[in-house]
């Protein structure tokens, strides 16, 4: 799978002069904002309102109602969080590509992953802003993409194009194979031939070369892995 990323551009450096409401004039950037927190909706709505460029439109809670609202008026720009209740942020980008809408999107996330910001790339958003960041990140981030540039973190862009199990050895991949099956320690030992020591010596790698914590986050990795093989 072979990915090309057009720009990447610092939020941070991004001029917001340009996207300045011209003396006298009332116009301003539709948003409409999706995140299944309520505190998240609120704390946007008032921070993106505060400021006279953008016109807040909508807020709610899902990818459907997200949708619905960008297809029953002209909505600019949409901040959404990467998980929603009913989709993920990939598949909100994926309708409204399906069905040609043109608001261009933010993904407003607490999942700072290379793996959740490859398929944020990948789906075609515009912008991608950390929730752990300075708040004035997202305001510039949305000045970027509100004069139509992408705004997107400063990565190695290996960390986009790769596959992250591309690093694994063939037994790795084999034991987190077995893992997105549900073995246990003692089922992977008896099934493959191996002692209860050495599974756990190659779990101890194979999550140190993922940069995970644990059995759970190592199959959301495969998961996401296999997902992306078969889109």
């Amino acid at each position: 799978m072979t990915q090309t990323v057009v720009k990447l551009s610092n939020p941070k450096d991004a001029a917001v002069a340009d996207d300045l409401p011209v003396a006298g004039s009332h116009t301003r950037h539709s948003v409409v904002i999706a995140d299944k927190n309520p505190v998240v909706q609120a704390g946007l709505r008032v921070f993106v309102s505060a400021d006279p460029r953008y016109h807040v439109m909508d807020v709610v809670s899902d990818g459907g109602s997200f949708i619905k609202a960008c297809a029953g008026a002209k909505v600019e720009i949409g901040i959404i969080g990467w998980a929603l209740p009913d989709m993920s942020g990939g598949d909100v980008l994926a309708v409204l590509k399906q069905q040609k809408l043109p608001t261009r999107v933010i993904v407003y996330t607490g999942d700072n992953s290379p793996v959740v910001l490859r398929k944020t790339v990948k789906a075609g958003a515009c912008g991608f802003v950390y929730k752990g960041d300075d708040p004035s990140v997202l305001m510039d981030t949305l000045s970027s993409v509100a004069r139509g540039r992408l705004s997107l973190p400063f990565v190695d862009i290996d960390t986009l194009t790769h596959d992250p199990l591309d690093i694994l050895t063939a037994r790795e991949r084999e034991l987190l194979a077995v893992l997105a099956k549900g073995w246990t320690n003692e089922q992977i030992a008896s099934r493959i031939g191996i002692s209860h020591n050495t599974v756990k010596y190659h779990l101890k790698n194979l999550y140190e070369k993922l940069t995970v914590r644990n059995r759970a986050m190592a199959v959301a990795l495969y998961m996401s892995s296999i997902a992306d093989e078969r889109s």
